[in-house]
């Protein structure tokens, strides 16, 4: 490694900037040495083959899209980046945003470090936080931590059907999964998935009774 200095910035901004996408050209703007775009890639690569962190790539069949699509930056272990911050873990009432990165990085890196690939969805103005796929299943996914309604769902839904296969799913704070099961999307604690991941196929079945199909749900959106 020719330029260990470097290396620590790219972690810095890295875990300065958790589950949130960030060109490239933004992070070598960040830089106290410069350095090739080229090397930066190269560094976040390197985070990522020591398990420290992950770069993800957005969601498209288009192998293209996806290489020209900044990457969403997540650092593979919440206490890397209690490490780094000065002040510490965030208050959620004095800091709900970055609380909110904060537990969406958890989230993301949960899945990750069980084996799932992830990657993320945007398409003006429209995204969603992630897109899960592999032993769990595919999941779209809405990380929630404060209040929401129908509209900050549209993402998600949109997503899902652009792309049936996918199943929605909102990971929100303990108290608030009915907020999403009215809309008819299956939602989670983020306790909880922490502790479990998504829910299984078996408890899916025993709530369709509980709640509508969102396939009903985007025909509706559709409508409007």
């Amino acid at each position: 490694m020719r330029r260990p200095a470097l290396l620590r910035q790219v972690f810095a901004i890295a875990a300065g900037s958790p589950a949130q996408i960030v060109s490239l050209q933004k992070m070598h703007g960040q830089l106290q040495d410069g350095g090739a775009l080229e090397t930066v890639a190269h560094y976040l690569a390197l985070l990522q083959d020591a398990y420290l962190g992950a770069t993800l790539e957005k969601y498209s069949a288009r192998a293209l899209r996806r290489r020209a699509s900044p990457p969403k930056l997540v650092l593979l272990n919440n206490a890397l980046i209690s490490a780094m911050h000065p002040g510490g873990p965030p208050d959620p009432a004095r800091e709900p945003d970055r609380f909110g990165f904060r537990v969406e990085n958890a989230c993301l890196a949960f899945a990750i470090n069980q084996g799932q690939q992830v990657s993320y969805w945007r398409e003006e103005p429209l995204e969603i936080d992630a897109v899960f796929y592999g032993s769990w299943g595919k999941w779209a996914i809405e990380v929630k931590t404060g209040g929401f309604d129908s509209q900050a769902l549209r993402g998600v839904l949109e997503f899902c059907r652009r792309h049936p296969a996918m199943k929605p799913l909102v990971i929100c704070a303990p108290g608030s999964e009915e907020t999403s099961r009215r809309h008819g999307i299956q939602s989670i604690n983020w306790e909880d998935f922490l502790l479990q991941g998504p829910p299984r196929t078996e408890e899916l079945k025993i709530r369709e009774g509980v709640f509508p199909a969102y396939s009903w749900v985007i025909c509706k959106q559709s409508e409007k």
